[in-house]
């Protein structure tokens, strides 16, 4: 046996102020009485007993002396070699990914790991120390080495659930570097409670059966098959920091789940959109449901049936398709699935279908039956034609002069045709012999399926720009001068296409109309066309540009679709959002919680409409597959009962106990409990 604080043995110096203060005799006190007749008989009665009486204080000197050894060493903190070599240090890795929330095991998986986390923590010997790592969304040290159990429960019970991927193999490396830290001889291990349902596993498993033989094996208490009594299985070396041991937690499962759901609107059709949806049978049966979607418009409480599909697939099988719709509503897209599974997560999907606003047109012309259609064609335009230019453009509307144009231009959305005389941001010149477009920039969202290769521009003009670096050339012609062009200046965006729409054949081209719709689209800001649906654990960066309406400052708010907040910093016209570890409609808002209080008024008020909304789904095969290999079934050891029981106290715990009984038999001597 030795000590962890020798220091501690100097306490011992304490005994000798008690034996001096047994030694010393009490002087007594002279007090005069009437008689000493009845003092005589009671020393006479006493006599007899003088041997005892001298006898019961060598005792209470004694017990005195062993309480104070016993409380010096405890706080020396004695130990047994045994105990430092079975002392282990542990990384309990619980996966908590959108897999483990399935309900084949109930109440689901997680918990039930959880319950496993809770047996070992509770089996814990004294100077084993564990450490928490969560293994869903992003690997996380949720606890540091601690042997502490109340400490580990708390973190175990509070263990979040998330639907998002599984990062077992990730949380296994960070486990054994926490164990490659601290190399001070004792038993290291990672024990891995999870469903098997990730990449590697099966390897992971092969690999601990080859090492199976030369490993040490020390207990793991695991949850019994009936859930009554715990259970143990060995642990295996993989070679790295530490013992690996992976419990698998659920069976076989068949689900079905929705893998992939999209949303964007048509660049062709302005009312339109196109929907993607993929539903997998992650199961080894055939299975029928039905497929059903659903429009939600937000603040009107209005759900709008899409579609509905009845599904018969094959085991393993897919069925996608593509379903165009039209509406210019806005609001949330969801996909449900009409099926019972142990995964609910993936049996519903969210997508954000953008609003189709209408577009307010001022059209200055003289007279064109081309322009003037094209834009009546347009269901999202309100036009107005007027022959005399507005003295100012209103707010988020588009001015379209053709040919006749003011000197200087006002400021907002201008989109020239056929410019026939100059103005402050370029000079018209002589018109150009081959108006040809021999080169577009195809990249540009205002070419997006245009495509004016060798079309003839009639009567286009020579066009010098004021400012040429705040022009973006989109077509160009054969002797390199620009056709059509975009301008983007502080005051406004300016659009210009040199063409006698009267002399050639572009209006009748289909290239024209979607150029102006593409035009239109660009002038509105390129925020309706597609709100990509991310998959659960993603981190997104989105910018100012990607808001419906311009932040008021620069801190914002995220809320999950479950209600929490947190707070986002917009720096750099830039913020990193994430992980979305939920699925549902996340939310970028100008609302900053301060604190619980304020963060609990805000919640109860009604609150501004969202900055940005972002659609999340689980939108993955592995998790969605809820059957783990039979390799990893048929390899999990059988249970066989283990008790944790005082055994696992250390030393100092055992002399505490006994200096407390030895000072209530010394209390009970010294107030005569025993001798009369």
């Amino acid at each position: 046996m030795t000590f962890d604080s020798p220091g501690s043995l100097f306490w011992f110096g304490l005994a000798v102020p008690i034996v001096v203060f047994y030694i010393l005799k009490i002087r007594l006190r002279r007090q005069p009485v009437s008689t000493i007749l009845f003092w005589n008989q009671v020393l006479n009665e006493q006599n007899p007993r003088s041997i005892w009486q001298r006898l019961k204080h060598l005792v209470s000197l004694l017990l005195q002396l062993a309480m104070l050894s016993l409380l010096v060493l405890a706080l020396a903190d004695p130990y047994f070699f045994w105990e430092v070599r079975s002392a282990r240090r542990i990384v309990l890795v619980v996966d908590n990914s959108a897999s483990m929330n399935a309900t084949d095991v109930k109440p689901s998986r997680l918990s039930e790991a959880r319950r496993h986390a809770r047996l070992l923590v509770s089996g814990m010997r004294h100077r084993d120390e564990v450490a928490l790592v969560a293994a869903g969304t992003q690997p996380q040290v949720i606890v540091g080495f601690t042997g502490r159990q109340r400490t580990l429960t708390d973190a175990i019970n509070s263990l979040p659930a998330t639907d998002g991927p599984t990062r077992v193999a990730e949380s296994i490396s960070l486990a054994q570097r926490l164990l490659g830290e601290r190399p001070d001889g004792k038993q290291a291990e990672v024990i891995v409670l999870t469903d098997g349902c990730f990449e590697g596993a099966e390897k992971q498993v092969s690999e601990q059966a080859q090492t199976n033989d030369t490993s040490e094996k020390v207990p793991l208490p695991v949850a019994s098959a009936n859930g009554d009594a715990p259970a143990v299985q060995a642990p295996t070396d993989i070679g790295g920091p530490g013992k690996l041991t992976l419990q698998i937690i659920g069976e076989r499962s068949g689900n079905v789940g929705i893998t992939q759901f999209q949303v964007r609107r048509s660049l062709v059709d302005p009312l339109g959109y196109e929907i993607l949806a993929e539903v997998s049978n992650a199961s080894d049966d055939p299975v029928e449901c039905r497929f059903e979607i659903d429009l939600l418009i937000p603040g009107t409480g209005t759900t709008e049936p899409i579609d509905v599909v009845p599904l018969k697939l094959e085991p393993g099988a897919k069925w996608t398709q593509v379903f165009d719709k039209a509406s210019a509503n806005g609001g949330h897209l969801v996909a449900n699935i009409k099926h019972d599974d142990a995964l609910a997560a993936d049996n519903t999907a969210w997508a954000v279908l953008p609003r189709r606003e209408i577009q307010s047109v001022i059209l200055v012309t003289t007279g064109n039956l081309f322009l003037q259609k094209v834009f009546e064609a347009n269901p999202l335009v309100k036009l107005t034609v007027v022959d005399q230019p507005p003295a100012r453009v209103p707010l988020e509307s588009v001015v379209v002069y053709h040919r006749g144009l003011p000197a200087t231009l006002p400021a907002g959305n201008v989109f020239i045709i056929d410019p026939a005389n100059s103005s402050d941001l370029f000079t018209v010149g002589e018109q150009l012999e081959s108006a040809i477009v021999t080169k577009q920039d195809k990249d540009s969202p205002l070419m997006a399926h245009v495509s004016l290769d060798n079309v003839v521009m009639p009567e286009a003009r020579k066009i010098t720009p004021t400012e040429p670096e705040q022009v973006q050339i989109l077509a160009t012609a054969i002797t390199g001068d620009p056709l059509f062009f975009a301008i983007n200046r502080p005051e406004g965006k300016v659009l210009v296409l040199t063409v006698n729409l009267d002399k050639g054949d572009l209006p009748l081209r289909t290239a024209f109309p979607i150029s102006v719709g593409n035009a239109l689209h660009w002038f509105a800001g390129n925020k309706s066309d597609l709100r990509e649906s991310l998959a659960a654990g993603s981190i997104a960066t989105v910018t100012a540009s990607d808001f419906l309406t311009p932040p008021k400052g620069q801190e914002l708010t995220l809320v999950s679709p479950t209600g929490q907040r947190k707070p986002l910093t917009l720096s750099a016209d830039k913020a990193t959002v994430g992980p979305l570890d939920q699925c549902g409609i996340w939310q970028v808002s100008d609302v900053v919680p301060t604190s619980l209080t304020a963060t609990t008024q805000v919640a109860q008020e009604a609150p501004p409409p969202p900055l940005l909304e972002i659609a999340c789904n689980l939108a993955s095969s592995a998790e969605s597959d809820l059957r783990p290999t039979e390799d990893l079934l048929l390899k999990r050891s059988s249970p066989s009962p283990v008790l944790a029981g005082l055994g696992s106290r250390p030393v100092w715990f055992w002399l505490l106990l006994i200096a407390l009984a030895l000072t209530t038999i010394e209390w009970c001597l010294y107030q005569r409990c025993v001798i009369s």
